[in-house]
């Protein structure tokens, strides 16, 4: 009786004790770590972008040239269009990649104070 009567007392402590050492902390918002993060997200997104766009120029490429030799007598077609829009796409996409990548590369140096 004695032995599990100072087990559930053990227990209870434990218990009460761990209650004791947890302790809410809130967090606080770090503009720094806003910043870091969505400048990197901004990269990857853009490059993903730039891929999805390049893969879907040079699928609209394929198009039109089996649509061109399959009738010679079009002149522009819908896939030369898309195409466009696919490149110019896969351009501002690049773009901003590159301005992000440039904007995060300045804001590391100035942190760090060279």
């Amino acid at each position: 009786m004695t032995n599990h009567k100072q087990v559930v007392y053990q227990s209870q402590l434990d218990h009460k004790s761990k209650m004791v050492s947890r302790r809410r902390t809130r967090r606080r918002f770090n503009p720094r770590i806003f910043i870091d993060r969505s400048i990197e997200t901004t990269a990857i997104v853009s490059l993903l972008l730039t891929g999805f766009s390049g893969v879907g120029a040079m699928a609209c490429w394929g198009m039109e040239i089996i649509e061109t030799n399959a009738n010679p007598n079009i002149i522009i077609s819908g896939w030369q269009q898309q195409k466009s829009i696919c490149l110019g796409a896969m351009l501002v996409s690049f773009s901003v990649f590159l301005g992000s990548s440039l904007v995060g590369a300045s804001l590391s140096i100035q942190r760090d104070k060279f």
